[in-house]
């Protein structure tokens, strides 16, 4: 059963307003699904198909002229030479919605719309599926400790296959193919290993040096390849608020994964009850947390407006949500059970920063309330802060 996702109603907004329309994302987040079933009148080529590819790169307006009412082009980054072309057709046809293209890799796709497309595509980000999507899929998830380990990759809900053996086969291919195409990487193993030391250091201030170390590779590699995998939408970095109460700020950004369901892979992590008791499991919940925000933000075609906060002395506030000039706070927390603890870094934000702005705690709890200003959300509940 195909799930919902909460983004199709943005994407037919989208082809009402632009020429093109450009979704991206990780491997296997569903964008192809999404746009065809969005879309179902449009014809569909894929350009990872030899043939098509060949056929684009040789011959481009004959490639396009086969689709005279627009059509869905999937993997367009592999054909970097039709985005010129691309611009010449749609500006000649003076029409919206005509074509919607989709691409696993930022750098390529991006890199294309900014050069040929500028003013003329609309860009949606589609990350793996949110908790409100599962919700409405009938694919509700409803222990945490099962969900951080599982992940969101629709795959996992729509195929009777392990976790396990799914995210070993998806960093098998995604090193052998998309990390191929964008660097030069004689030693896969070491990526792998580049990979998994990644993954123990989520949640925590990205230090180049130190990973490069641990990797046997210079600065310069390990700088390239965090691109790279931003690029592919597997991790993203969390820069560091600008407001400065008066005390030096930390100004090197945090180290996430999209989904925790890779990130517990390459941790090791064998099944949710691994996970309840795994050393890493805070960070993997703070990983998802911010996920989740991500996702509420991307499915509505906004960009992230996230940040954290924190000053030499320790003062840290773990996400900073600016709108305009109003910023709210959140903490989060993994454990069911609220402890004074929780409130601590939120009533030093509130000191140091003078702010009123409205403050969250994102816990592993099932209750939603109010408690010392501060409302409690439910892991399963994050949708429900505004964004």
């Amino acid at each position: 059963m195909l799930i919902p996702r909460a983004a199709a109603q943005y994407l037919r907004k989208m082809a009402k307003s632009w020429p093109i329309v450009a979704v991206t994302g990780p491997r296997q987040s569903g964008k192809t699904t999404l746009v065809r079933a969005v879309f179902p009148a449009k014809s569909y080529v894929s350009l990872e198909d030899p043939d098509e590819l060949e056929f684009a790169r040789r011959d481009p307006r004959g490639f396009l002229a086969r689709f005279p009412e627009g059509a869905i082009l999937d993997e367009v980054q592999r054909c970097p030479e039709l985005f010129s072309y691309l611009q010449t057709r749609v500006d000649a046809a003076a029409k919206t919605g005509l074509f919607i293209i989709t691409g696993s890799q930022q750098l390529g796709l991006l890199s294309g719309i900014t050069q040929s497309l500028a003013g003329r595509a609309g860009l949606l980000q589609l990350l793996p599926l949110s908790v409100d999507e599962l919700k409405k899929g009938n694919k509700e998830v409803k222990n945490p400790d099962t969900l951080l380990y599982q992940g969101g990759y629709p795959p996992l809900y729509s195929r009777n296959v392990s976790p396990a053996n799914w995210h070993a086969n998806y960093v098998m291919t995604y090193v052998e193919r998309d990390v191929r195409q964008l660097i030069n990487v004689k030693d896969l193993s070491t990526f792998q290993r580049f990979l998994k030391m990644c993954a123990a250091r989520t949640g925590q201030l990205l230090n180049l040096s130190s990973l490069a170390n641990d990797c046997g590779i210079t600065h310069n590699t390990a700088k390239a390849w965090i691109s790279v995998l931003e690029a592919g939408y597997l991790v993203f970095l969390l820069r560091p608020h600008h407001t400065n109460f008066g005390k030096r700020l930390v100004k090197t950004p945090k180290l996430y994964f999209y989904d925790t369901g890779l990130a517990a892979w390459l941790l090791g992590i064998e099944d949710a009850k691994h996970m309840a008791i795994h050393a890493m499991r805070g960070e993997l919940f703070e990983s998802f947390a911010i996920s989740e925000m991500l996702k509420a933000r991307f499915n509505r075609g906004l960009p992230s407006n996230l940040y954290f906060w924190r000053d030499n002395t320790g003062n840290e506030v773990d996400v900073l949500i600016e709108k305009g000039e109003h910023l709210t706070a959140v903490e989060i927390k993994s454990g069911r059970t609220v402890t004074e603890d929780y409130f601590s870094s939120l009533v030093k934000w509130r000191r140091i920063s003078g702010s009123a702005g409205k403050q969250y705690i994102v816990y592993g709890g099932g209750e939603q309330y109010t408690r010392s200003h501060v409302t409690l959300l439910p892991w399963n509940r994050i949708a429900a802060r505004e964004t």
